[in-house]
């Protein structure tokens, strides 16, 4: 692929990503709210897997019934933030995670602006209720994190530190602004 349609098809894919995980976490959501009731639960694969519809208002692990009113705004801004990160980051893996963060993140700030709890869905049993935005978050911190460990091992000599420690602390400090902000659970 040329450079230029390379570094446009970078610049459109993080957003392109986002938006599929948003459009299918809103879908979900929908069709299940259209379908079961509050509290409703499904048995996919008994004992191990069901699907039940659960308001939360609180954030992750239950943390907070009553969160602060500031979280969809620290979310919001943490979501800003995480757009001009966008446009400096140009390769394929940042791009990847960068869009299933952002898609995720979204998808619950919506959530919550608009019916002040997100709903969760997806009911594994052994861990708390959660749905397909805290999957995108999850998975996109996980590849963000090897990402830059493996990027640290590779250019150990020629990294700029103060650069790459500004870049990692920027990161893991939205990552846990969006996950104590907008993931809630049961």
């Amino acid at each position: 692929m040329p450079k230029v349609k390379r570094e446009k098809f970078l610049k459109i894919m993080p957003y392109a990503i986002g938006a599929s995980v948003f459009c299918l976490d809103r879908l979900s959501k929908i069709i299940l709210c259209n379908r079961m009731s509050p509290g409703e639960s499904i048995p996919v694969f008994p004992d191990i897997f069901n699907i039940t519809l659960v308001f939360n208002k609180g954030i992750a692990f239950g943390l907070f019934s009553r969160p602060p009113y500031l979280f969809p705004y620290i979310a919001a801004i943490a979501a800003l933030i995480l757009l001009f990160i966008f446009y400096k980051k140009t390769n394929m893996a940042s791009s990847v995670y960068l869009g299933l963060i952002s898609g995720g993140a979204i998808g619950n700030l919506a959530d919550r602006l608009r019916f002040g709890c997100v709903i969760d869905f997806l009911d594994f049993r052994v861990w708390p209720v959660f749905n397909i935005a805290d999957s995108a978050i999850t998975i996109g911190a996980i590849l963000l994190a090897a990402g830059i460990l493996k990027e640290r091992t590779k250019h150990k000599e020629t990294r700029n530190q103060s650069t790459e420690t500004r870049f990692w602390l920027l990161v893991t400090g939205y990552w846990l602004l969006l996950y104590f902000s907008c993931i809630p659970s049961s």
